[in-house]
């Protein structure tokens, strides 16, 4: 079966790069009109460039975990293409340590990136659809609306060491299922995908020339032990991990019609990895 996103408008956070680009590349190629969203100006520029769709693709740069931050985000996909249909949460970054060595600082930054910033790009989204859907109804039309909050297996299975990210990830959960109930009244299906180990830089091999991520003047080691990756292998069932082409596809399943009676789901996209 076949399907188009022609004449349909997506939002996706953490588009600069990695998973959120493969994703905004994804619904590119199904038709959509997409408004890319990162902290990057140069990545979402060469996003944009790649994707060579200047009437359908736009970027909004900024950091989403300023308060004021998701309902602009909103109000540019809507000033910009006047509608909007997908919203795909996909911003985010791990920040490690065990419970011991984890700061105040250091959990409440897993919890606002991962968890209040979907919430409030929701809750900013909220008043279109619900309007939206109000006029659609009244002229006996049924759109379905598609939210994509992306999880982790993490966030299902707890992984040492990541007592924010895991708890931020688990929280999204709870989000996606209690909006699932909320806004089906409003022809929206709320789902999450969970991911397990993608190939992005987080994960790449940690190692004494890689990198720091800076966040919010913090400098964050990126990467994980090379032993670790050899071992995740060895224990997925398909021996391997997954590319963002592969984690963008399962998001896609959820942005298409295909699921259209599917809502308040969480899809594992690990390779039948489980920490």
């Amino acid at each position: 079966m076949s399907f188009t996103l022609e004449g349909r408008t997506a939002l996706v956070t953490g588009a600069g790069r990695g998973i959120g680009r493969a994703i905004a590349k994804r619904l590119i190629t199904a038709g959509a009109n997409v408004m890319l969203s990162d902290m990057d100006e140069k990545l979402l520029l060469e996003a944009e460039a790649e994707f060579g769709q200047p009437g359908r693709v736009r970027h909004f740069t900024g950091d989403l975990t300023d308060p004021s931050t998701p309902e602009a985000v909103v109000e540019a996909v809507l000033g910009t293409f006047g509608s909007l249909h997908v919203i795909v949460n996909n911003a985010g970054y791990s920040w490690d340590s065990v419970i011991q060595k984890t700061t105040d600082e250091q959990f409440k930054a897993m919890l606002e990136i991962h968890l209040v910033t979907p919430f409030r790009i929701l809750r900013a989204a909220s008043a279109h659809i619900r309007e939206a859907a109000k006029i659609e109804s009244s002229n006996n039309e049924r759109v379905m609306r598609k939210i994509v909050n992306i999880t982790s297996i993490a966030g299902t299975d707890g992984n040492p060491g990541q007592a924010g990210y895991s708890s931020g990830k688990a929280g999204v959960i709870g989000l996606t299922k209690t909006l699932a109930k909320e806004w089906g009244r409003y022809n929206v299906n709320v789902n999450a995908v969970g991911f397990g180990l993608i190939e992005t830089r987080l994960v790449q091999p940690l190692n004494g020339d890689n990198a720091n991520m800076e966040m919010h003047g913090h400098q964050i080691r990126i990467g994980v032990q090379p032993s670790m990756l050899e071992s995740v292998k060895k224990a997925c069932p398909l021996g391997r991990l997954g590319t963002p082409e592969e984690a963008a596809g399962a998001v896609l399943f959820f942005c298409s019609p295909l699921s259209d009676y599917v809502t308040g789901e969480t899809l594992i996209c690990g390779g039948g990895f489980h920490f």
